[in-house]
């Protein structure tokens, strides 16, 4: 802080921006209501966890754009996903977010639609098996059943942030859409897109990531990608 003007991403590149609203937040109000708030304070509530998700989404926005991010517009698609308002923008420029407790992870592509996803680590699953078979594609189901017993937390929380991801970035909703594709469900191989039902599979990029301790993202995109630009928003000193 403060973001002024961001250069986009280049051809086949992602940029990841990673948020601690906890601490962010508590800058935005100490910059709101002055010394009455210290900047370090965690945010009480949904309600303002919700208003810190969208001031900082659209700060961040506008300085791809070129303008203050009270003046980004955001529309949804027929199908909710968060897209720019392209009667106000002209501009290809596409984003994803996803949030976990006070973290959100943000995705942006300058010209493809892109999914993101984050969770916590320890994140355990009720019955992670059963749950594959009710909602992955049968091949991840069986590859999820080969998963040695002590790994099989670890193995659900990466398939489930990848289909998150690649549903999103799909555009289509999450309903009925998890068993139309294979992915690698081994977290100690490279993420992969194995089998897509409706679209050639080699035509995406799936990557995992871990922004800071004790959080897992996930990152989709129907395009090949030979670069990734992480970043760390912090408030400003």
């Amino acid at each position: 802080m403060p973001v002024i003007r961001l250069e986009q991403p280049g051809k086949r590149e992602l940029h990841l921006w990673y948020l601690h609203l906890g601490t962010l937040g508590g800058a935005l109000r100490h910059a709101l209501v002055g010394d009455k708030e210290p900047v370090g304070h965690a945010l009480p509530g949904v309600r303002q966890l919700r208003f810190t998700r969208r001031f900082y989404l659209r700060l961040l926005l506008g300085a791809y754009l070129g303008v203050p991010g009270k003046d980004v517009e955001v529309n949804r698609s027929n199908r909710g996903k968060p897209v720019l308002d392209l009667s106000v923008h002209d501009s290809n420029l596409q984003f994803s977010m996803a949030k976990s407790e006070d973290r959100i992870l943000i995705g942006i592509s300058a010209s493809h639609s892109l999914g993101v996803d984050l969770e916590p680590e320890g994140r355990v699953a009720r019955e992670p098996l059963r749950l594959a078979e009710r909602y992955f594609s049968p091949a991840e189901y069986e590859q999820l059943k080969s998963v040695a017993p002590e790994r099989v937390d670890a193995a659900f929380l990466h398939a489930w942030a990848g289909n998150e991801a690649v549903v999103k970035a799909s555009g289509l909703g999450i309903a009925n859409q998890l068993c139309r594709f294979t992915l690698q469900m081994d977290p100690d191989l490279p993420p992969a897109v194995l089998a897509m039902e409706d679209g050639n599979a080699a035509e995406w990029t799936l990557k995992m990531v871990r922004p800071s301790a004790g959080f897992v993202g996930a990152v989709a995109t129907r395009q090949p990608v030979n670069r990734i630009s992480c970043f760390r928003l912090l408030p400003a000193a």
